[in-house]
């Protein structure tokens, strides 16, 4: 149950750019039974440069873990302390979830943000149920939980306060450097083999970055950050994701190199997905930010999904299919080989999981 409004996504306007955003644009979900466009007020093409302020409403939390039953990914739950994110990543396969709230995967899901405050309590009901059967989850699959507004919310903290009390394994995934903040729970945690964390690195350009990925942190401040992870005693991935064909794909194997020589104990990578309302949003924003490479980009991964923009299917979503994705998979296998990461973390054992006692619970005597 929300205690937000449902609310129509509200269209960008054309004469007007948007400092520090991912989208250019804020198209109608595709739920929405009609679409607004706004036209120009002045009659004048040239954008004019505007803020974009981030709004965070609250949701009220009735269950804090999701389950899935992909066949892709190594994980059957998953925690989410908020919908949308601020980083504003053009690319992000999540962003067609605002839809179902009434809102835009574009500019609405980078700006208009929803917090889960109750997602610790609602977590403590969870794992506390008889017959609650641990396994890995992870934290973070469809939003940053170390985006910009955790700083001050901090429910992703406490929500690994939870895990660790009740010795639930966890798998961190992140671009966000907030996660040094939380190294006293995850070393504790990682020292039981409960936690491990994944950092995205999608290019090591840092003028790209900032252009793809505008509130994230730059990519040498990401791999600081694996590094004192790994210095803690917690486990790293690197994780080349996604991988854009004719813009990022040529530095897999320098970003797989950079990882590791932070710390990184394993590797993986995913090729580019561009689900619903995604597809349109990272054309243009080709077509804006490097319109000479935008024909290239979208050429090639077609080649790579089947003659479509996206590829729903289990299987191939993640890797793509083909000549070319063939190619990108044997170079990522020889890298890692190469550099002796891994191609998969050890999952977080779950043998450790216990429901901690609540105060006047009757402890026992032997």
């Amino acid at each position: 149950m929300f205690d937000i409004p449902i609310m129509c996504a509200t269209p960008a306007t054309p004469d007007r750019t948007f400092s520090a955003r991912g989208a250019g644009a804020n198209p109608a979900g595709r739920f929405e039974p009609r679409a607004r466009t706004a036209e120009p007020a002045d009659g004048w093409a040239a954008p004019v440069a505007a803020p974009l302020r981030t709004e965070v409403r609250e949701e009220r939390t009735g269950r804090a873990l999701s389950r899935n039953a992909s066949p892709d990914i190594g994980f059957d739950r998953a925690l989410n302390p908020y919908r949308g994110c601020e980083h504003g990543c053009i690319y992000c396969y999540a962003r067609p979830g605002h839809a179902y709230l009434g809102l835009s995967p574009g500019l609405d899901f980078e700006t208009r943000l929803v917090a889960r405050p109750d997602a610790p309590a609602a977590l403590v009901r969870e794992l506390s149920a008889r017959g609650y059967q641990p396994a890995p989850v992870m934290l973070g699959a469809v939003t940053d939980p170390y985006q910009p507004v955790e700083r001050d919310r901090g429910i992703t903290r406490a929500l690994l306060e939870v895990l660790r009390d009740f010795r639930h394994p966890v798998m961190v995934t992140t671009r966000g450097t907030l996660v040094e903040r939380d190294l006293d729970i995850l070393a504790d945690m990682a020292a039981q083999g409960l936690a491990a964390v994944g950092i995205s690195l999608t290019t090591l350009d840092a003028g790209l970055a900032r252009r793809m990925e505008p509130r994230a942190p730059a990519p040498a401040r990401r791999l600081a950050a694996m590094r004192r992870l790994a210095e803690a005693g917690v486990p790293v991935r690197v994780m080349a994701s996604p991988m854009i064909p004719a813009l990022t794909d040529h530095e897999l194997e320098a970003i797989l190199a950079a990882g590791r020589a932070a710390g990184a104990a394993a590797a993986s990578a995913i090729l580019l997905r561009l689900p619903h309302e995604v597809a349109p949003l990272f054309r243009d924003w080709l077509q804006s930010h490097v319109p000479g490479r935008a024909a290239a980009v979208m050429s090639r991964l077609r080649a790579m999904r089947g003659g479509r923009d996206n590829d729903p299917r289990f299987g191939t979503r993640m890797t793509g299919e083909g000549v070319q994705a063939h190619l990108m998979r044997q170079r990522f296998a020889l890298a890692c080989r190469r550099l002796g990461l891994a191609r998969a973390m050890p999952p977080p054992r779950c043998d450790l999981f216990r429901v901690p006692p609540r105060p006047g619970d009757q402890l026992e005597l032997f």
